[in-house]
């Protein structure tokens, strides 16, 4: 999708972190940004920073009838929707051995089922026109690694498993939209500084245990790795552009992201190795 300026986008989750850096970005590309968090006053405060105005709104991304009135309110103060990007997430220090069965479904809930709720409520729109669009789905580079504590100073077990989720829902999305003329992307960033964690933890809702302790600023060593979310915009509008299926930041994560599949191959040898002495 070359032309950006001037369409509709609606950035869910964009009140803070990746998705203020993607609601920055794409105003500064020249559309017009719905930013819609479920804080609202995160929201109007990303509103404020955008030259030329945008719209907040609040939204609730595990609830359909919120998302069906983002979608009403967008579609009425666009125009038209040509853009969808989904950022609502949470994430929880937990070993996996540990999790609960509560703290499984909160993350279930908010990392992927956000997400699919997300494309359920604006898909409509972005065919509506006809004029096609593009949808970026937030995964992490999580989805393509599987690192444990002692190199990302958290246990992600959880989150992992649920970005996962993120990218082969939206690579089958991609293949099933694409003679529509909907463009699909998955975008998986490396550290990106951000407060998820403090979000995750206050706006946790009571069906799921409520509120929890906030864990504080992030960690030095973390925030000294991380990028900041005022430079993923960028490369999301990038991403949009081009119609990759995967947009990525931190190139230097690539040889993880070899390794790892080095290794799969290497699983395939042994077997196949088996099938040929059989």
């Amino acid at each position: 999708m070359e032309q950006i300026e001037g369409r509709g986008a609606v950035v869910i989750g964009g009140g803070s972190g990746v998705g203020r850096g993607i609601a920055l970005g794409l105003a500064a590309a020249g559309a017009r940004v719905v930013v819609a968090d479920i804080e609202r006053d995160a929201a109007e405060a990303v509103v404020k920073e955008i030259a030329g105005g945008a719209l907040a709104a609040r939204v609730d991304g595990t609830s359909r009838e919120s998302l069906a009135e983002l979608a009403d309110l967008a579609e009425r103060e666009l125009g038209a929707i040509h853009i969808v990007s989904n950022n609502v997430g949470v994430h929880i220090d937990r070993p996996l051995d540990q999790a609960t069965e509560e703290e499984w479904s909160w993350v279930i809930e908010f990392n992927f089922m956000s997400i699919v709720r997300g494309v359920d409520a604006l898909l409509p729109r972005l065919r509506r026109h006809g004029q096609g669009g593009h949808i970026v789905n937030t995964a992490s580079m999580a989805a393509l690694l599987a690192l444990g504590p002692e190199r990302v100073f958290s246990h992600l077990g959880m989150y992992s498993a649920t970005k996962h989720a993120i990218l082969g829902y939206t690579e089958i999305l991609r293949r099933e939209l694409e003679p529509e003329g909907i463009g699909v992307s998955v975008l998986c960033p490396g550290l990106v500084l951000s407060n998820l964690s403090n979000t995750s933890a206050r706006n946790r809702p009571g069906r799921h245990g409520g509120p929890l302790d906030e864990p504080g600023p992030v960690p030095e060593q973390v925030a000294a790795l991380s990028m900041k979310p005022e430079e993923v915009g960028p490369i999301v509008v990038r991403g949009i552009r081009a119609n990759r299926l995967h947009i990525l930041t931190h190139a230097s994560r690539a040889d993880q992201i070899l390794e790892r599949h080095e290794a799969l191959m290497s699983d395939f040898a042994f077997f196949a190795a088996d099938e040929g002495a059989g």
